[in-house]
């Protein structure tokens, strides 16, 4: 195993265990910053639309019409492009409506208490949560993985991106989890838990995807990371930025994150 995929599996690591810094929050602060979790999580959607829209769609196609020709290439790129974008739209149907991991958790249900009736709902929404998470970081961690090998640096800026709206989904977990048990170790546990499904991903397109990776495999896997990152933009990190805090906050955290991210991508260039 060579140094990329190393680097590569442990930015997907990182990423993934951002969900228990979530819970860490939750225990250790006595209300949600909201308004920096807005800027975030607008921030985290910028990178992710520029950087797919700019760079990875780019080099997608760069790689389908060297290997396919222009035309045939174009139209490989856009049909993996919209199949990333159907597959991560699939695992959400998937998870139940209750059970969702974009619902807006903060940390001052904590201090609520709960009724009696409301235990056993808690435990199971908690646990369901930690479940739906699990699944749904699974493909991001293959897009993390494969970013990193074709660019250290873009993998980095997406395990970043990543790793800053898995926080929200790991208060998401312990929240419910805390607030029926009263158990934190409990509550981490699921939390930490449900983020390691990024690494396993990121093993499974070492061990599955790379065997196979042809100039046309890369590209088409290529443009549907692209798809599966700004659908979770659009569907995920902007409308629980937008519930945290004002539109606006999102919004510049958006405008901060393309610059941010173009201003790399030149440095590196």
């Amino acid at each position: 195993m060579d140094s990329t995929v190393i680097y590569a599996l442990l930015l997907t690591l990182f990423a993934g265990l951002a969900t228990g810094v979530g819970s860490l929050v939750a225990f250790f602060t006595s209300r949600t910053n909201t308004k920096f979790l807005s800027f975030a999580l607008g921030f985290s959607a910028g990178v992710m639309i520029y950087v797919s829209l700019v760079e990875i769609f780019v080099k997608a196609k760069d790689s389908l019409t060297a290997s396919l020709g222009d035309t045939k290439g174009y139209a490989f790129t856009v049909l993996g492009f919209f199949g990333g974008m159907l597959l991560i739209a699939l695992i959400d149907r998937l998870i139940p409506k209750g059970e969702n991991p974009h619902e807006v958790k903060k940390v001052e249900a904590l201090q609520q208490e709960p009724t009696a009736a409301e235990f056993a709902k808690l435990k199971k929404m908690g646990v369901f949560t930690a479940l739906a998470i699990a699944i749904h970081n699974f493909p991001e961690g293959i897009a993390t993985f494969m970013s990193a090998i074709e660019s250290p640096q873009l993998g980095l800026a997406i395990a970043i991106a990543v790793a800053i709206h898995n926080i929200p989904e790991g208060i998401a977990v312990a929240v419910p989890i805390y607030y029926a048990t009263g158990d934190r170790k409990k509550a981490f546990k699921l939390s930490f838990l449900s983020g390691l499904s990024e690494p396993v991903g990121a093993v499974a397109a070492y061990l599955i995807l790379m065997p196979f990776l042809t100039d046309t495999m890369f590209g088409i896997i290529f443009a549907g990371v692209a798809g599966i990152m700004v659908f979770i933009s659009l569907d995920e990190l902007l409308p629980a930025a937008r519930e945290y805090d004002e539109t606006h906050t999102s919004i510049y955290g958006v405008v901060v994150g393309m610059m941010v991210m173009a201003a790399s991508l030149v440095l590196l260039a």
